[in-house]
């Protein structure tokens, strides 16, 4: 047996990437609890374990004390100047205590401790690659599908994606190839845990930088991401060019480029809107397509602001089930109130009419007295 686990362990070291004395050292200890389970043996012992020959031996180690009380654990000063003059109080002495029978038991607990370890190191291997993965894409086939995830194989691994994370207008069948955005990986007790996101705003920037080089140069530089997917995104993109449109550079040639990412996530909708430091004129973009008149920051707070639109732009500006607008907002930043110019205007004659009003409500009490 000691010839063979000398070969496994520099088979196992070269194949898999174990060091051979990492799995001694869990040898060892694992010899050591199974000789005192074995043996019923409650004293100290070491498992030393020779890489060259294979051959297993298990010491007894014991105190040098002046008066032994346990015969387990302790050894007399006189026993051990016996063994060797220069032993001294406090000292510690290993006695061989190897049982005849213990190879058996040896050799089935190698096969445990590489078992594990080879388990373990291709657990470490596949987290080691994984992680380097988080927040990129990667291509993904579907396997099957519960309740709560579907399941996706990455090669060596398995990757979730939970409900949350799928497009509502995405149906995901066995075999299917698709593209996906690793938002976690964890390295759990049940090995590597990885999940995907078909929803994640990082997914639309990461497509944005396959598709245009100006952004993956950072030539062009994606602001921000407001998103509900698989209906409709809104992009916020600058550029670090004087020469260069960021929007247009992010559209491509005849819209190309945005294209191909919308036929990648199901036709979901587009806007990509021209960052700009000031923050009227960011918001006023952010609402696209719809023409802003005027934008109002309300005193006070510094977050908070009403968009003016022309009438006919209103229900623009808001959007179907009020899109455009909480899409514009989460963009920004902002939170955003809209109104029509006849409403605004509306509510300056109402305000400047508030005392003639309170008069007539007063005189009509008057007479009902």
């Amino acid at each position: 047996m000691s010839k063979e686990l000398v070969s496994a362990l520099d088979q196992l070291e070269k194949e898999k990437g174990v060091k051979k004395e990492v799995v001694i050292d869990a040898l060892e200890a694992a010899l050591s609890s199974a000789y005192k389970r074995n043996f019923d043996q409650a004293q100290n012992v070491e498992v030393n374990f020779d890489e060259k020959t294979g051959s297993i031996h298990v010491y007894a180690v014991k105190k040098v004390v002046d008066k032994v009380e346990d015969q387990r654990l302790e050894v007399s000063l006189e026993e051990a100047l016996t063994i060797n003059k220069g032993y001294e109080l406090g000292d510690e002495i290993k006695f061989e205590v190897t049982p005849k029978n213990f190879g058996r038991i040896a050799a089935q607990t190698a096969k445990q401790v590489i078992t594990q370890r080879v388990r373990e190191a291709e657990r470490e291997t596949v987290y080691d690659k994984y992680s380097k993965y988080q927040d990129e894409l990667v291509t993904a086939e579907v396997e099957r599908q519960d309740s709560r995830f579907v399941y996706m194989n990455l090669g060596q691994v398995e990757a979730v994606m939970a409900k949350n994370d799928q497009m509502p207008n995405e149906t995901y069948r066995p075999q299917d190839k698709l593209k996906v955005y690793v938002t976690n990986v964890e390295n759990s007790s049940k090995g590597p845990q990885i999940f995907v996101s078909r929803t994640a705003p990082g997914m639309l920037k990461r497509l944005f930088e396959q598709e245009v080089p100006e952004i993956y140069d950072g030539t062009v530089e994606i602001v921000s991401i407001a998103r509900e997917a698989g209906d409709r995104a809104k992009v916020a993109v600058r550029s670090n060019s004087t020469d260069i449109d960021p929007v247009g550079t992010s559209v491509g040639p005849r819209g190309t480029r945005v294209q191909t990412i919308v036929n990648e996530l199901g036709g979901e909708n587009m806007d990509i809107v021209q960052w700009d430091e000031n923050p009227a004129d960011y918001i006023a973009n952010a609402l696209n397509p719809a023409d802003v008149v005027d934008v109002i920051f309300k005193d006070g707070d510094d977050r908070s602001c009403t968009v003016v639109v022309p009438d006919d732009q209103l229900s623009l500006a808001i959007g179907k089930r009020g899109q455009n607008a909480r899409l514009a907002a989460r963009l920004t930043g902002y939170k955003i109130d809209i109104k029509s110019e006849s409403e605004m205007n509306g509510n300056d004659e109402d305000d400047s009419d508030e005392n003639d009003s309170d008069d007539s409500i007063s005189n009509e009490e008057e007479n009902e007295e």
